[in-house]
C-alpha cells in the first residue's frame, strides 16, 4: 500500500489562530481561577474538542453563568446581536474569528449600509453563514445551488459573497446565474485561498489514486466538500489513527 499525503493537509490559518487564542485564554484563566467557554464548538473535529474539554474549555451552554468567564468566539464568527448578548453578561470576549470571515462580515455590513441586498452562497444552518447573515441588516438571502436563484425575490442591487469554505465550482455556477438575473450586482470572491487550494489538490490527487481518505470530522463543511469533490473515487472519513489501523487495503492500493 502506498500513501500520498496532500501538501495542503492540516489546519488552515484561521483554525490555527483560533487554537492559539483559546489555549492562551485557558492558561490565563488557570492563573486567575476563571472559566473559559467557546461560543459553539471551536472547530468540527472530535479529537480537538475532547482535548479542549480536558483542559477545562467547554462549549457554552444556555444555563452557564459567564459573568466572570472568558468566552471565545470561534473561527466561524457570530452575529452582531449575539456579540451584544455576550457583552451584556459582563464576560470577557476573546475574538478568534478567522480574518477571512471578518473580511466577509465587513463587506456585507458596508454594502448593507449602502442599501444593497446580500446574497450568501453557502450552507443554510452553518455557523459561519448564520453569523454572516447577521450583518445583512435584515436584508440577506442564503442559496446553495444554481436552482435556488429562481426562488430569490426581485432586488434592486445585490452584494454577492460566499461562505469561505464553499465549493469553488459551485460558486462560479451560481454567480453566473445571479449575474443574468440581477444587472446591478457586486460579486466578491470570498472563498478562502486555503479552501480553494485544497479543493484543487484533492481533484488532482484523486485522479492518480485508488481511494481517498479524508481526515476530519463529519460535521465539518471543509471535510465534507473535500470528500465529495474526489471525482467519484472511493473515499472514507477517518477521525483518528485507531480508525485507520482497522482499515484493510490491498498491497497494491494507492491511497490519497
Amino acid at each position: 500500500m502506498r500513501v500520498i499525503v496532500a501538501k495542503t493537509a492540516g489546519f488552515c490559518m484561521g483554525v490555527r489562530k483560533a487554537m492559539d487564542k483559546v489555549l492562551d485564554a485557558a492558561n490565563k484563566s488557570i492563573r486567575n481561577n476563571g472559566s473559559v467557554y467557546t461560543e459553539g464548538p471551536l472547530i468540527h473535529n472530535p479529537q480537538v474538542l475532547e482535548m479542549l474539554k480536558e483542559k477545562g474549555i467547554n462549549t457554552l451552554g444556555n444555563d452557564a453563568d459567564i459573568s466572570k468567564s472568558t468566552v471565545v468566539i470561534r473561527a466561524h464568527g457570530i452575529t452582531p446581536e449575539r456579540r451584544r448578548e455576550i457583552e451584556a453578561t459582563g464576560a470577557n470576549i476573546c475574538d478568534a474569528t478567522c480574518p477571512r470571515v471578518m473580511r466577509v462580515q465587513t463587506i456585507i455590513d458596508n454594502h448593507a449600509r449602502d442599501g444593497y441586498s446580500t446574497i450568501i452562497i453557502g450552507d443554510e444552518g452553518h455557523a459561519e453563514v448564520i453569523g454572516l447573515l447577521g450583518y445583512a441588516r435584515g436584508n440577506g438571502h442564503i442559496i446553495s445551488s444554481p436552482e435556488d436563484v429562481s426562488s430569490l425575490p426581485d432586488m434592486e442591487k445585490v452584494c454577492i459573497v460566499a461562505q469561505t469554505t464553499q465549493d469553488v465550482r459551485t460558486f462560479a455556477l451560481i454567480v453566473e446565474k445571479l449575474k443574468q438575473r440581477y444587472k446591478n450586482h457586486k460579486v466578491f470572491e470570498t472563498i478562502c485561498s486555503s479552501t480553494s487550494k485544497r479543493q484543487e489538490e484533492v481533484i488532482n490527487l484523486s485522479k492518480s489514486v485508488d481511494a481517498m481518505i479524508v481526515v476530519g470530522g463529519r460535521g465539518s463543511a471543509n471535510t465534507n466538500r473535500l470528500a465529495h469533490i474526489s471525482n467519484n473515487v472511493f473515499y472514507c472519513f477517518v477521525i483518528n489513527f485507531k480508525v485507520f489501523r482497522k482499515m484493510s487495503f490491498k498491497k497494491e492500493t494507492v491511497i490519497g
